[in-house]
């Protein structure tokens, strides 16, 4: 079934539209979440709580045409929440480790008006993105959104782990150039 058709489930309030994204995209959220929690049992847990917060999320979102994006990004809301909720007095090393890298670039979050200046941070870093390779993109959005170990983004390239690991870092230096062209202090 193609995204616009299990959408189609979900606003008929069919139940089979469950079923659909997990058969097309239960492994792959499972995964984001696995990254984040370590642990298949709460990546399994945080899946299911996706597809319910799914549920409810169409109507009155429709998101035809980004129905992986639309669940991933809720999924990984929920693992970082469950990680959150499970590690409040332990540190995580590469949740730590990727904390530390996007923080060099990124300014703090110190006033009220954090969402529309989240939208506008948001902006920008897209923006910056366009300006990168897609090679570059792919490998930016799965080191940070993803979560994906540097071994595993350069298995997936065909590049060593040192190349990967300098392309992030001048990526995330002209990120925060960038930024701070845009107005942000870094």
């Amino acid at each position: 079934m193609n995204d616009n058709e299990i959408v189609e489930l979900y606003l008929s309030r069919n139940e089979d539209a469950i079923n659909q994204t997990a058969i097309k995209y239960g492994t792959r959220l499972r995964n984001i979440a696995f990254r984040i929690v370590d642990d298949l049992e709460t990546a399994k847990e945080c899946e299911n709580s996706a597809y319910f917060e799914t549920w409810g999320s169409i109507p009155p979102y429709e998101p035809r045409d980004y129905l992986f994006a639309f669940v991933g990004r809720i999924i990984r809301h929920i693992a970082l929440d469950s990680y959150r909720l499970s590690h409040r007095q332990k540190r995580q090393a590469l949740y730590c480790e990727l904390t530390q890298e996007m923080q060099e670039c990124l300014p703090g979050n110190q006033n009220t008006e954090a969402e529309i200046e989240a939208k506008c941070l948001s902006g920008l870093i897209n923006d910056f993105l366009k300006t990168c390779s897609e090679e570059q993109q792919n490998m930016f959005v799965r080191r940070y959104w993803y979560f994906e170990p540097i071994a595993e983004i350069a298995k997936a390239y065909g590049f060593s782990q040192s190349k990967v690991k300098t392309t992030l870092f001048r990526m995330r230096a002209e990120l925060k150039e960038h930024l701070e062209k845009g107005g942000y202090e870094v």
